[in-house]
């Protein structure tokens, strides 16, 4: 006695098909489960056999052998429940097996034979619909994000005797739908809004440069200036997400469990804000079996470090790869996994350890030496890769207790949008640069030309600021993207000068003493 029932799994954030075999012969009782199963799967023999028999329906009493094929791929999670009893009804004769071909089965069971949530429900629908599966069956938590695949019928199922009813042909409910449109227009929405930040307009002006042209950007500031707070706007006013881009955030949330069950789809720009003690583990992702880390979690969003030179050196240095390459993969005995990690980095640092060099309201009790060790903590090739550092001075009393506020999060993102819209047609047909910040060295002599009154300001800046070699290409770039703010082709002598304000830890410490 024999029959194959449709599952599915998740690699990375792309799903991939399982067939689930079951075959009954004679013998002492038993129920084996082959295909390189882990803990989770292995234990599935317990609640598939419980939940048939509490679902009313029986089971055999001879030697069950399930196989996961393909048997080359490490099976994990507890997904595979809901097929095996599926498998095992239709291979005892309690449902027809020729009626499990053009079906997809994934969930957990119960004891009671109650259905419950998996990971992974969107990837895995996505893979589904791409192998020309027309249907699929899974937990009613996850039919929302099921249906962001377009062109899959979606039967969520919430008991297993509801599942067999649906496979026989008894159910009546028509496949579970979610308009697109609905649901951008419900969770695309932030709570918060530049406006919301009083002062600071020198530093707004700086995140709004840095969300046009996609530029990692450092605060550096006394504690209570405001940082935290303007780091966690700056997704109101980057670009809308696309449907593709918040697809893909989608996966890989779902993936990691975080994707809420009342969500169909992750419609704004994520922010995460890892604490300092984070591993590096954490951090770019990892495990016995890799799940996504923090810096694929914040993909096509903010990744926000706090106080940056707290953080441990090995985890800052792991950064360097996923900033660099916008992927992030994990190698492990068993799988090699990788990541999406495209993310504009955002940190933010006191001045000195005590918080307060050149703050006029507050003596700093630090050593130049203190001081310099401090700063020291972030490497110089991290440092190379964030185009902007902006001071971040102590609010004055005045406009704290003011009522005046700034332009809203709205105004701010039509001229973002704007801009990125002329980097999109300046790097059209290129792979992997959509805007300044990922601009090469050979993109930097293409468009970052600059006139002979630039070119002199900009020498000046090197020579008399005390800037580092490295800050010439960073200057370059974020001048693009203020003249691309300007509608203007060419880079004039006060976009070069807007760029070298943003270029403060480049400086000679001694000569800020």
């Amino acid at each position: 006695m024999f029959a194959k029932v449709l599952s599915a799994a998740v690699l990375g954030i792309e799903g991939y098909i399982v067939q689930v075999e079951t075959h009954f012969e004679g013998g002492l009782p038993a129920f084996v489960t082959v295909g390189l199963p882990d803990s989770a799967v292995k234990e599935s023999k317990e609640r598939v056999c419980a939940a048939i028999r509490n679902a009313g329906y029986y089971l055999p009493n001879k030697r069950i052998t399930v196989n996961l094929a393909p048997a080359d791929i490490r099976k994990e999670g507890s997904a595979y429940d809901l097929p095996m009893a599926i498998g095992i009804l239709a291979a005892s004769g309690q449902i027809d097996p020729e009626k499990l071909r053009d079906t997809v089965v994934l969930g957990e069971l119960a004891l009671d034979g109650q259905v419950r949530a998996i990971r992974g429900g969107l990837p895995i629908s996505v893979a589904v619909r791409d192998a020309a599966v027309p249907r699929i069956l899974l937990p009613k938590q996850n039919a929302k994000e099921a249906a962001m695949a377009l062109g899959l019928a979606v039967h969520p199922v919430e008991t297993l005797r509801q599942a067999v009813e649906i496979l026989d042909g008894e159910g009546t409910d028509p496949p579970f739908t979610v308009p697109v449109e609905d649901v951008f227009a419900r969770v695309a929405s932030y709570g918060v809004d530049f406006q919301d930040v009083k002062g600071q307009e020198h530093v707004k002006r700086s995140l709004e440069v840095a969300a046009a042209g996609g530029h990692n950007v450092l605060m550096i500031g006394p504690p209570g200036s405001g940082k935290t707070m303007l780091a966690k706007r700056i997704p109101t006013v980057l670009p809308d997400l696309t449907l593709e881009e918040a697809l893909e955030t989608t996966k890989i949330h779902s993936v990691a469990g975080l994707l809420p069950t009342d969500t169909a789809l992750i419609a704004t720009r994520p922010f995460r804000s890892p604490h300092h003690t984070i591993s590096d583990a954490g951090l770019i992702g990892g495990g016995h079996l890799p799940r996504p880390g923090e810096v694929s979690l914040a993909h096509h969003g903010v990744l926000f470090l706090d106080e940056l030179p707290e953080f441990r050196k090995n985890v800052l240095e792991v950064l360097r790869q996923p900033m660099e390459d916008g992927r992030v993969t994990i190698s492990r005995a068993a799988l090699t996994v990788t990541y999406p990690a495209v993310f504009m980095l955002v940190a933010a640092m006191n001045p000195c350890p005590c918080g307060h060099f050149g703050n006029p309201l507050h003596s700093c009790t630090c050593t130049v030496m203190d001081v310099q060790r401090y700063r020291s903590r972030i490497s110089g090739p991290l440092l190379d890769r964030i185009d902007i550092h902006v001071e971040v001075p102590a609010i004055p009393y005045r406009e704290l207790a003011g009522r005046a506020t700034g332009e809203t999060s709205e105004a701010v993102r039509r001229r973002v949008m704007t801009a990125r819209r002329l980097q999109t047609e300046r790097f059209r047909g290129r792979p992997g640069v959509y805007c300044n910040a990922h601009m090469t060295p050979r993109d930097i002599r293409k468009y970052g030309v600059v006139g002979s009154e630039s070119d002199v300001l900009l020498g000046r800046a090197i020579t008399r600021l005390g800037l580092s070699a490295r800050a010439y290409d960073r200057i370059l770039k974020v001048s693009r993207t203020i003249a691309d703010l300007d509608a203007s082709e060419s880079i004039r002598p006060q976009h070069i000068s807007e760029a070298i304000q943003y270029r403060s830890l480049d400086r000679d410490f001694t000569t800020m003493v």
